[in-house]
């Protein structure tokens, strides 16, 4: 089917407000263009606790948003936002996190990893690790399973701090929500859906990675994880495709990947979606459902390591 009418009627309003693609100019501009559509997610769900803290990393600190549930927290969830590496931040994804809270009952971690190209691969990486290995050691007092999750580059993040830490932090699962996974760039989605006026198109997936890291780095499994000789430690996986996106056709080949190593893998495409449909939850019928079969998935993995 073709795109959803409601996202169409988004893509229609920047197109006639004149908002650029987020590659159109220096990574400052793409963070204040994907800034833009906070005003349009509203303020999310109320959660029992809202808190700024500090996460620390082997370069530091950073920050990070934690919310709590009101009652004891089912689990832990480590968010890692999305932004090609380069833009998003906390609040650009603060009432996603919210809802992941609400839904499932687990304290929800979006930790404000370090963005390129002021900080290059392997620095953002390196960050989530950090963070995902003091949730393990009970930083903040939490407890419980430990799920991770992260949309498009965070889903990148996400499974490769998953198997990177294999055998250091146990995992009850992962959610890669429409994840980069390859540096292909000719795959059919690309030439499908890689031009025009799209959440994200060819020309920014390319703007991404050349700020990200040199090319000569790009068949790096830890920035192209399908690309992994193996894929022995990944935990259970759910992995979220949208039926319009350049990148739909890498994370099929990595569920597939995954499950051909053993994995217990759920993989659903969403019909009528774009890339970046997670966050539109509360304004888009399949994107809430989404959300909902998500947060269910979560919580079957925390009863089942409870």
């Amino acid at each position: 089917m073709g795109v959803h009418p409601v996202i169409m009627a988004m893509l229609d309003k920047a197109r006639a407000a004149g908002v650029p693609a987020l590659s159109a100019g220096s990574p400052a501009a793409g963070r204040a263009v994907m800034a833009l559509s906070r005003a349009l997610l509203g303020a999310g769900r109320p959660v029992e606790q809202r808190e700024m803290i500090d996460v620390p990393t082997r370069a530091g600190a950073v920050p990070a948003l934690l919310l709590r549930p009101a009652a004891p927290a089912r689990g832990t969830i480590v968010y890692l936002h999305g932004g090609g590496w380069v833009i998003g931040a906390i609040a650009d994804y603060e009432v996603l996190a919210r809802a992941l809270c609400v839904e499932t009952g687990c304290a929800v971690l979006v930790p404000e990893y370090r963005l390129a190209p002021e900080h290059p691969f392997p620095a953002g990486l390196e960050d989530c690790e950090d963070a995902l290995l003091w949730v393990a050691g009970r930083g903040a007092g939490l407890a419980g399973p430990i799920v991770v999750a992260g949309d498009s580059a965070g889903g990148n993040l996400a499974t490769v701090t998953a198997g990177s830490l294999a055998g250091r932090v146990p995992l009850a699962g992962q959610v890669l929500i429409y994840p980069a996974v390859d540096t292909d760039l000719t795959r059919e989605s690309y030439q499908l859906f890689g031009a025009g006026d799209v959440p994200l198109s060819r020309a920014d997936m390319l703007w991404f990675y050349r700020h990200y890291a040199p090319e000569t780095a790009w068949t790096d499994p830890r920035i192209a994880p399908l690309r992994a000789a193996s894929m022995v430690g990944q935990p259970p996986t759910v992995l979220i495709t949208a039926e319009n996106d350049i990148l739909r056709d890498e994370g099929e080949a990595y569920a597939a990947r995954l499950a051909d190593a053993g994995i217990a893998v759920t993989q659903r495409r969403y019909a009528g979606m774009t890339h970046g449909f997670m966050r539109y939850h509360d304004l888009v019928d399949v994107a809430g459902q989404a959300m909902r079969e998500m947060a269910a998935d979560i919580v079957r993995w925390c009863r089942m390591s409870g």
